[in-house]
């Protein structure tokens, strides 16, 4: 591949890794607009973030799989249009459900990008310099995350939260000129394989049967299709062990130690921090009464230490055992959240302050050496269902987090809109949030150390 199509292409993954970071976490700070134009409560909020984290949990691993037979700049490119097109029409919305929906199917153009970026990364880029690209790349997302509050705010409080959409349009249009007249090679690990037509149907309804379910607990329904996901779940298994090319190759899971137990440390992960953005806008705005801009500049702080720590990680990860790296990451991030379990209406934006220092610290300290492991742990053939894996157990995770956080405010509040009224039962129901996630995380330890010393391979 010559030069300048490398250049491109990297600066288009890592321009739409921003913007695709930047959507989710600015649309939190934009909830409260969102509610009060479409009157939703803080279940129907929740929805806002998580039609688009479930839609992209249930496509990633299929078209993760499409991707090595097809081609990852492919489908790429295509995941592309998905997203701004789907980005223009969420900022076209003109209720709280049609917006549920388009945020769901620009969660399907995510799944494309998400299943595809990390892969070609990996497929253009020799190990030696992997882990600094990878360390970019999450460089990348976690500066999306750093300007969402902020420039989020921004443009809420001085424009309106539909503006948070069309900045994503303008970027998108970018990505798509450069890939379609800059970047004409194609990467196809497995042309030859033929897709899991039956295996990629099971997988998704398990996967939406197991999200949906978790996010309506503790309700009967939620129970019983929870069960029904289990069930489609381990059909799902039995159908791959049998299939000649699976849409997801079991064996990475029973036979690579260092892969499994990396991705289940970044399932645990994410489900234990992603929701920390949601309850602390919220929180911000409405017992602490600030605006967008301001409750923006104050979680600013987290993503910030996040992404100046992503990129020294990434680059530590070539150097020391990421593993280890990892792990000493995600016990940090134990401290932090312990210390949010005591916050109150009365607690200063100092100590707020220290405790998102600490948890973007621990969280830029593990992301980026856990998903270096994770992409050489596996052979080159399989890089395209790595990455999809990798987004998939980050996806799943910030999925199962908003759940938690759902499925909590439900119990103390229920189907109500946040006010002075139930305040403080939100306040309390933040503490339950953090503690539980604290203990998410305090596992989560022991599931980074549990990986062994398994070689990565070039």
């Amino acid at each position: 591949m010559q030069q300048v199509d490398r250049n491109i292409l990297i600066v288009s993954i890592l321009i739409i890794s921003f913007f695709n970071a930047f959507v989710g976490a600015a649309v939190n700070i934009a909830l409260p607009k969102i509610a009060e134009e479409f009157s939703l409560h803080a279940i129907q909020l929740s929805w806002v973030s998580m039609s688009y984290l479930l839609s992209t949990v249930i496509f990633l691993v299929p078209f993760g799989n499409l991707a090595d037979i097809y081609g990852k700049k492919k489908i790429f490119l295509f995941g592309n249009i998905v997203f701004t097109i789907s980005s223009l029409f969420c900022a076209f919305s003109v209720s709280g459900d049609m917006l549920i929906i388009m945020r769901f199917i620009q969660g399907i153009g995510a799944a494309m990008i998400q299943s595809t970026a990390m892969a070609i990364v990996s497929t253009v880029f020799s190990l030696g310099k992997r882990a600094k690209m990878i360390g970019y790349t999450v460089s990348a997302v976690y500066l999306g995350l750093t300007m969402a509050p902020f420039l989020g705010g921004i443009l809420v409080h001085y424009i309106n939260w539909k503006s948070i959409f069309y900045i994503n349009v303008v970027a998108g249009l970018f990505v798509i000129v450069s890939l379609i007249f800059k970047v004409r090679t194609e990467w196809k690990d497995a042309p030859n394989d033929k897709f899991d037509i039956k295996g990629s149907v099971v997988y998704m309804s398990a996967i939406f049967l197991l999200m949906y379910g978790f996010s309506k607990l503790p309700s009967t329904t939620g129970i019983l299709v929870l069960l029904a996901g289990i069930l489609f779940f381990t059909a799902f298994i039995i159908i791959e062990k049998r299939v000649t090319t699976p849409v997801f190759n079991i064996k990475l899971f029973t036979t690579n130690r260092l892969f499994a137990f990396s991705n289940f440390a970044a399932l645990i992960n994410y489900a234990a921090t992603f929701a920390i953005t949601f309850i602390l806008s919220l929180f911000l705005q409405y017992a602490h009464g600030l605006s967008a801009k301001d409750a923006g500049l104050l979680l600013i702080i987290q993503p910030g230490v996040m992404t100046i720590l992503a990129s020294i990680s990434g680059k530590l990860a070539a150097k020391y055992n990421p593993a280890v790296l990892s792990s000493i990451g995600m016990a940090i991030i134990v401290i932090g959240l312990l210390m949010l379990c005591f916050i109150s209406i009365d607690v200063s934006h100092l100590y707020l302050v220290v405790c998102l220092i600490i948890l973007g610290f621990g969280f830029g300290l593990f992301s980026s050496p856990n998903t270096s492991v994770i992409m050489g742990s596996v052979e080159k053939k399989y890089l395209g269902i790595a990455s999809a894996t990798v987004s998939t157990m980050r996806l799943a995770g910030m999925m199962m987090s908003m759940a938690i956080a759902a499925m909590i405010i439900n119990v103390f509040i229920g189907e109500t809109k946040i006010s002075a009224s139930n305040i403080n039962n939100f306040i309390v129901s933040s503490r339950v949030i953090f503690i539980i996630f604290a203990c998410l995380c305090f596992v989560g330890v022991f599931a980074s150390l549990a990986r062994n010393k398994n070689k990565i391979i070039s």
